[in-house]
């Protein structure tokens, strides 16, 4: 009887597992999938110890009730999740997401990515994800604040500078990470950088808040150059208007890239002059407002309401270059052969798993370049983890410094993923060369420290 293939055999006990975390398998089939060379060689060793099954499944998975108190005297419930992943090669790190669309299954994904992504950087970091169904929009800061605190009285049981240590991600800025920070520092009664993405004022890093949309062009640019394009004069089309579009759009711009587009969860921007950052960042930054104020303020600018699912939005617009920076799977199929139809040259993702792995396998297929996230945002957590080494020895770098370090990882993340995909006969194939490049790493430590 012919012996199954041991990738199809762990596929198909993670999906009997986690059948209603499509997200999580999503994730799981992709990384996978692309690993088959380099299973296939080491077969032996790795079913022996049982490497997928551990590393497809979290050392632990934390979910809590969150009480708090909104500001008309009602007691409110939400649910708050970390799960910790892998600490391989070094302690939990990954992102706080605060979203009503949360929940286990999107928290697993995006925490199994944080392996890959976090080994990628080189640095000495592990895998994790955490955050709540928490909405922050329309909140008063004093609910924000009662939310957080609330949050982290539980949350600090799990964490430490040594163990985990949690960022920001979508909803979970730097108001956020303060209020939490002091209410860490409030209950352990110690000063300790378990947060990153904290303030100047109490341990934060120049660069950390530009450094997610930097990275994604650093390596973007790095890829057109080593397929002798420049960013010159190139049309950029980027979705999102958080945290990693805005800086995303500002460093293409100083490139001297155009970026035309910009989105948020109620429409888009197609701006032809080029998206004026300052205002941008005074709507989405200062005001907290709707990008229909954008198109207000700038006759160039048009607004488009986003009407259903189907609306193809800033993927509709020609461009040399599409920069997805907003959430997991907004960029489908239909998406991609739009893109290609414009003769897109390449697309990077700045957000956590934007395109579907229908449209990363098709844009492929038409020899589109593609960089998945966990290589090209990666600039993010690499930054964070500057951090942490900063927190660890009391200094504070320049922000050139730590950009310029920055600037050497994301050249160095794409060289490491276009190597690894030449080395197992994928060149070109820089989805495949990120997942073998993060996994070998994180499989030689895993192996190091026998079972456990």
């Amino acid at each position: 009887m012919a012996t199954v293939d041991y990738v199809d055999e762990v596929l198909a006990s993670v999906k009997a597992k986690n059948g209603n975390e499509p997200e999580f398998i999503q994730a799981v089939t992709e990384v996978l999938e692309s690993l088959r060379p380099v299973v296939k060689k080491n077969e032996k060793l790795y079913r022996k110890n049982a490497i997928l099954e551990r590393i497809t499944e979290p050392d632990r998975q934390i979910m809590f009730r969150v009480p708090w108190v909104d500001d008309k005297g009602q007691v409110q419930v939400n649910r708050g999740y970390r799960v910790q992943f892998n600490n391989s090669i070094g302690p939990y790190k990954g992102g706080l997401r605060l979203h009503p669309s949360v929940n286990l299954g999107i928290i697993k994904f995006l925490g199994f990515e944080q392996i890959f992504k976090n080994s990628l950087t080189t640095l000495p970091i592990g895998g994790g994800k955490g955050g709540s169904d928490f909405d922050p929009k329309g909140k008063s800061d004093r609910e924000i604040m009662a939310f957080c605190q609330s949050f982290m009285t539980e949350l600090c049981k799990y964490i430490g500078a040594d163990v985990d240590v949690p960022a920001g991600d979508i909803g979970t800025g730097a108001r956020e990470i303060g209020f939490m920070f002091g209410q860490y520092k409030r209950i352990r009664g110690m000063f300790e950088g378990v947060l990153t993405g904290k303030g100047l004022s109490y341990g934060g890093s120049l660069a950390r808040t530009e450094a997610t949309g930097y990275g994604l062009l650093y390596i973007t640019e790095e890829l057109m150059k080593c397929h002798g394009e420049s960013m010159e004069g190139k049309t950029i089309a980027v979705s999102g208007a958080g945290n990693v579009a805005i800086y995303a759009i500002e460093k293409a711009q100083q490139m001297g890239a155009k970026v035309v587009t910009c989105s948020d969860s109620t429409g888009w921007i197609y701006d032809p002059e080029g998206i004026d950052v300052k205002l941008l960042k005074k709507i989405k930054e200062v005001k907290r407002a709707r990008l229909d104020e954008y198109a207000k303020a700038r006759k160039s600018a048009k607004y488009t309401a986003k009407k259903s699912a189907d609306d193809h939005g800033v993927w509709s617009v020609k461009c040399d270059i599409a920069l997805p920076c907003a959430t997991q799977n907004e960029l489908n199929l239909e998406d991609a052969k739009m893109l290609v139809a414009n003769k897109v040259k390449a697309v990077c993702e700045g957000a956590n798993m934007p395109t579907t792995l229908e449209a990363t396998q098709f844009l492929q297929k038409k020899g589109v370049l593609f960089i998945c996230g966990k290589a090209s945002n990666a600039g993010g957590v690499a930054t964070s983890a500057l951090e942490m080494s900063q927190n660890s020895e009391r200094l504070s770098w320049s922000f050139e410094e730590v950009d310029s370090k920055l600037k050497d990882i994301m050249v160095g993340i794409y060289h490491n993923i276009d190597d690894a995909a030449k080395k197992y006969g994928m060149e070109g194939n820089y989805v495949a060369g990120a997942n073998i490049a993060g996994f070998m790493k994180v499989v030689d430590a895993m192996l190091a420290h026998g079972v456990c």
